[in-house]
């Protein structure tokens, strides 16, 4: 043991001795520095400007960081210049951009050649004092993309609203998708040509639920669907691109895609459609419980401010839009042991239930709760989303094995397709497109943040030859030129002999070649709340719960087993849209 203190000894002091040695400044030096980290979407480039021992200013010289997930940047340079202390906490929901944007600070840091130390750290700033108690007409649970749709169309009606948000900043799962919205005989298929129609719509959302959704809330949904695009276009200002994906599980394509194909687009609109309603939003407030009535009717709301309990009363109403529970693994086993544990997760980490616990508690009947989908194609590491491989949905992409074989058509339902996946050797596939079909899609460009990203974590790869593509993943190699060569054939023949493919069969050609690997992971709850089509919500005992409406993921019964992909943005915006409007009559 002595022999071992000793030998500690020694080396402190030998630290000590190289530490005094290596000309480590005793104060820090004014100036600007650079440094670099790695985010979700690949290398960050920060500018630090160190004034009098001070951070004096940050700034991001280069980033490909999702637009809405960036905001938690700005958000941890002020935090960093307030406290003078580069260490601060993640912002929660965009964990990898902010480890990314820290590291590069701490980079540029390095470069001044003193210790972090010598940063004289102040106390953070206390959060604003709110109220104790604050009245409205209409209390909005949730600034996700029905939440927001929501609360302006009750302030469009005269109603004041005030909307609470438990995250440091709104979007909830919206703001992390890709915005698609599945609406029947909308424009783009107008400009095309393509025959679509809602009984058609309505008749996809029952059969992808395999029957299960209330037909009432399905129809609403399908008739309904294309007004509320069109109230995002003409009203909310949202952007919508010249194309269309075709999502499984839909007999035609008619999923809208939004500016940049992600749903920044449409929360970034909904957000500053608020602002001009002058309705408040609290964020980082945590709605806890829901306060009703002698008679048994919701008049307000519960919430946690920074540890500082508040109380809102809502004279017509509160709209729950708070989410589904995608996020909470204990939850998720609860109603389906073998969608626990096992999964990553694609949601935002806001997706706990709390909503649905709330609702419960006051006597709300939840249905269908056991309904938990995953979606095919994310990201093997983090469980993210991956909209690089929306080329799949273009139709311009096969899903392979390890073995190099195809398994599953392409476009099949995701609740298919996924349990094909966990089916194949190490619970993943790999999707194989070929430089056109990159070309066309622009798949890389769109999501240039992601591709980066993906290419640098070796989660995909890009080689001149279907060899060097196949060896990069130590996929059989022979098997996949079969493959791709059989299904050239069947793009010839006009006909998929071995999955029966949905759509254009378009062949593969020349390289360079992509190979994407992704897994399964939690997507969409489709459990939850019962409303009637006035989006009011209905107690366990078949009744109506007075003054308390509900909207967007925190909803059951819509979707049935599994929701066709683009019917969630649908589906929030129609709903949200009544629930608005229910709760100003």
């Amino acid at each position: 043991m002595r022999k071992i203190m000793a030998m500690l000894l020694l080396l402190s002091l030998s630290l000590t001795s190289a530490a005094c040695g290596n000309g480590a400044k005793d104060s820090i030096p004014d100036g600007t520095f650079e440094g670099t980290g790695n985010g979700r979407g690949g290398e960050i480039k920060v500018s630090l400007t160190m004034k009098d021992q001070k951070v004096a200013d940050i700034e991001v010289l280069e980033n490909q960081e999702s637009e809405g997930l960036s905001e938690a940047m700005n958000m941890l340079k002020e935090e960093i210049i307030a406290t003078n202390n580069l260490d601060v906490d993640v912002v929660s929901g965009a964990t990898l951009t902010s480890v990314g944007f820290r590291l590069a600070v701490q980079d540029a840091f390095s470069k001044t050649g003193a210790d972090k130390s010598l940063l004289l750290k102040k106390e953070k700033p206390a959060p604003e004092k709110r109220e104790e108690k604050y009245d409205a007409d209409v209390i909005v649970i949730g600034a996700g993309g029905a939440g927001l749709t929501a609360a302006i169309t009750a302030a469009e009606n005269g109603m004041n609203v005030i909307v609470l948000e438990k995250m440091p900043m709104a979007g909830g799962n919206t703001l992390i998708s890709g915005g698609e919205y599945a609406a029947p005989e909308n424009w783009v298929q107008e400009k095309e040509a393509l025959e679509d129609s809602a009984d058609l719509f309505y008749g996809d959302i029952m059969k992808g639920g395999d029957e299960e959704s209330d037909p009432a809330l399905a129809r609403v949904l399908a008739d309904k669907a294309l007004e509320g695009a069109k109230w995002l276009r003409d009203e909310v200002g949202m952007i919508f691109e010249d194309y269309m994906l075709f999502f499984g599980g839909h007999s035609v394509e008619r999923s809208l895609v939004p500016k940049n194909a992600t749903g920044y687009e449409m929360i970034h609109k909904l957000t500053e459609k608020l602002k001009e309603t002058a309705s408040p939003l609290h964020l980082e407030t945590k709605a806890t419980e829901l306060i009703m009535d002698e008679n048994g009717r919701v008049t307000g709301v519960k919430a946690e401010y920074h540890g500082q309990i508040i109380e809102y009363t809502a004279k017509k109403g509160v709209i729950m839009a708070s989410g589904g529970f995608g996020y909470n693994k204990e939850m998720r086993a609860k109603y389906n042991e073998e969608m626990g544990e096992g999964y990553l997760s694609t949601n935002s980490v806001g997706s706990m239930g709390d909503g649905l616990v709330m609702a419960e508690k006051i006597g709300a009947s939840l249905v269908d709760m056991s309904f938990i989908q995953a979606y095919p194609t994310c990201d093997t590491q983090s469980g993210a989303l991956l909209y690089v491989g929306d080329v799949r949905l273009e139709g311009r992409s096969i899903l392979v094995n390890k073995e190099g074989k195809r398994f599953v058509e392409e476009l099949e339902r995701r609740d298919v397709i996924s349990k094909a996946v966990l089916q194949q050797t190490g619970g993943v596939s790999y999707m194989f497109w070929d430089a056109s079909a990159m070309e066309d899609s622009g798949m890389d460009v769109k999501h240039a943040s992601e591709y980066n990203g993906l290419i640098a974590r070796k989660q995909l790869v890009k080689a001149d030859t279907l060899e060097e593509a196949a060896a990069f993943f130590e996929i059989d190699a022979e098997e996949l030129k079969k493959t791709v060569e059989n299904y050239n054939q069947y793009a010839k023949d006009g006909k998929d002999l071995e999955f029966n493919k949905r759509g254009n069969l378009v062949p593969f050609g020349e390289g360079p070649y992509y190979i994407m690997v992704s897994k399964p992971a939690i997507h969409h709850t489709m459990g939850g709340i019962k409303i009637n089509t006035e989006a009011q919500v209905v107690s366990t005992e078949g009744k109506v719960i007075e003054g308390l409406f509900a909207a967007g993921e925190v909803v059951g019964d819509i979707h049935g087993t599994n929701r066709l992909g683009s019917n969630a943005i649908a589906d929030i915006t129609v709903f949200g849209r009544i629930a608005g409007e229910s709760v100003s009559k």
